[in-house]
């Protein structure tokens, strides 16, 4: 039934309407006065006008998720069943009942029962050259020096031109846990310059012709690095600083190739369910390339990027100041305190207990940290340090404290502290210095750190549960393409303490896994406050982005192995879908 509210003129009565419904209008009286009957439907008709209009009060929104276990990641760890999503952030999550009445939405997405988390958040990471790297040989896994060798040669017939290079191999996983030497790549490739970068990014072998095209001649020394030799002739592998001098006469990517890399790299990232990455060392010029693609459109990954340690890059963003955008935040510069525990190139206060006289390096002089230290101090940006033996995690902690001078919210940050001694534990609370974690670290290496480190000292490595005790909350991310890009082996190796093949039985260091509580927050609000982003994503609570993912499996309640299979069947960035099962 339609209702018409009609005109009054000179206060006469209009004329009926010829058309349906019901014609209502106000009873008049001479002069112009309300009588009373007229006076009373008056009334009648105003609340009901009001009460029409209320029926169209929803809130408009654009999408409304139901059907869900919604793991909001909020202060009191909530759940919800639905949410509802404008202009890219969170309005509301609740019951699908109670959102319904509050709001209007544009699309509806069924979630079918399944289980939706914050997109996961990579707090280490090399998204940039992880690209970069999927163009060239992949050697991870690889069981031999031989299969290598295989690799490499059906890898040159369809990649016929320039420099052959590859990364991933890691002597510990061959039969002859020793370094390879270049014998076989000089025969192989005589007139091609090669070179393979070992899995940890801290050590390569080159042939003859990489060597010469970077001068390289035995005998060589330098700080931070190493040049094997072996009989006074050079065997091709090259210790951390070392490596370097080799890559800098590699030609770099076209920006063609660079779109294309960053483009296969982020799909990979999507399919995980990662929605922010923190690229830990890129120079000014890789940022600029990433936000311009971003700028265009053409890459949806939210990066948190670390500027390497470089002059150039200091200058720029002292005098540009910090960068921040929907997708690119940049106040931070990523420094390298020594090398990896797998090549021995990691600082410790001991011999390495299977290469007596030997306790690794410093990859700086320690004034050049102290030097770093100050000025980023000066300037109010986030230092963060590599470090992983006990004396580089030493040297970095003595100068965070000196500066940072007590508790602060500055976030400074040590990636990776892997070897941590017993004593220097405390020194991360006292200082409000923040331990940047890779679970899958320990579970990779599990197999070989007691032969590096010795028994007892081993107790002080990989110790997540004793680092995230000490400010009471921890970051976690992979490392990739150093471990492998999935979250779910993160997840893993934090809560069981296991390799994907579910071993060793009970866990390696049990005792310091973290419940699953702290790791998906490790992996999401604990990420985004080592950015300093907490306030923006990380849980899906009013006024965040709407970055989250939805899974098929139940991660709070899941089996190792069923954490193992989980399928990722959408990842949304701002509420849009990047990625679909």
């Amino acid at each position: 039934m339609e209702i018409k509210i009609l005109p009054v003129l000179g206060g006469k009565s209009p004329e009926p309407d010829s058309s349906e419904g019901l014609q209502v209008a106000p009873f008049f009286t001479g002069g112009g006065h309300l009588s009373k009957e007229g006076n009373h439907l008056s009334k009648v008709l105003a609340a009901l006008i009001i009460g029409l209009a209320s029926c169209n009060t929803k809130t408009a929104a654009d999408l409304f998720v139901y059907n869900a276990t919604i793991y909001t990641v909020d202060s009191a760890f909530s759940k919800a069943e639905a949410m509802v999503i404008k202009d890219g952030k969170v309005l509301a999550t609740g019951t699908r009942a109670d959102l319904e009445k509050s709001y209007d939405s544009k699309e509806q997405l069924d979630a079918k029962g399944q289980y939706i988390y914050p997109g996961f958040i990579d707090a280490h990471a090399h998204f940039y050259r992880y690209g970069l790297g999927l163009q060239t040989a992949d050697l991870v896994g690889t069981e031999s020096w031989e299969a290598i060798l295989q690799k490499l040669q059906s890898f040159a017939q369809t990649n016929p031109d320039g420099w052959l290079l590859g990364r991933g191999w890691d002597q510990n996983d061959w039969p002859e846990k020793t370094f390879p030497t270049k014998e076989k790549l000089d025969q192989l490739f005589p007139d091609r310059p090669v070179l393979l970068t070992r899995v940890d990014g801290h050590a390569a072998i080159a042939n003859q012709k990489a060597l010469d095209a970077a001068g390289i001649k035995a005998g060589m020394q330098l700080t931070g690095g190493d040049v094997v030799t072996e009989g006074g002739k050079l065997t091709g592998l090259l210790i951390d600083n070392a490596v370097d001098l080799v890559g800098a006469k590699v030609p770099p990517a076209t920006p063609t190739q660079i779109a294309k890399a960053l483009d296969l790299a982020q799909n990979n990232c999507f399919a995980m369910g990662l929605t922010t990455v923190d690229d830990c060392g890129l120079d000014y010029t890789e940022v600029q390339t990433i936000d311009s693609l971003q700028q265009k459109g053409e890459l949806k990954m939210r990066v948190y990027a670390m500027l390497s340690d470089a002059a150039r890059n200091y200058d720029f963003l002292f005098a540009k100041g910090p960068i921040k955008t929907d997708f690119l935040n940049v106040r931070s510069f990523k420094v390298y305190a020594d090398g990896a525990l797998g090549s021995r190139g990691a600082c410790l206060l001991q011999p390495y207990t299977d290469k007596p006289n030997w306790t690794g390096f410093l990859l700086s002089p320690q004034n050049h940290f102290d030097s770093v230290a100050r000025i980023i101090y000066n300037k109010g940006f986030q230092m963060c340090t590599h470090a992983i033996g006990d004396s580089g995690n030493r040297v970095v902690l003595d100068i965070y404290a000196r500066y940072l001078k007590g508790k602060n919210d500055l976030r400074w940050r040590i990636e990776h502290a892997q070897v941590v001694s017993p004593q220097d534990f405390a020194t991360f609370g006292a200082y409000g210095i923040v331990p940047s974690v890779q679970p899958t670290h320990a579970t990779s290496d599990m197999y070989w750190a007691q032969e590096r480190l010795g028994k007892e000292r081993e107790k002080g490595a990989y110790a997540f549960k004793q680092l995230m005790q000490q400010n009471g909350w921890i970051p976690l991310g992979t490392d990739f393409p150093v471990e492998d890009i999935s979250p779910f082996k993160t997840f893993i190796a934090s809560v069981f303490r296991q390799d994907a093949k579910g071993w060793p039985s009970g866990g390696y260091q049990p005792k310091n896994g973290l419940s699953r509580e702290e790791t998906l927050k490790g992996m999401t609000i604990w990420a985004a406050k080592s950015n300093f982003e907490e306030r923006e994503k990380g849980s899906l609570e009013k006024g965040k982005l709407a970055d989250f993912i939805i899974l098929d499996k139940d991660l709070m309640q899941a089996s190792l192995q069923q954490v193992l299979s989980t399928k990722v069947h959408g990842t949304f960035i701002g509420g849009k879908k990047v990625f679909g099962r």
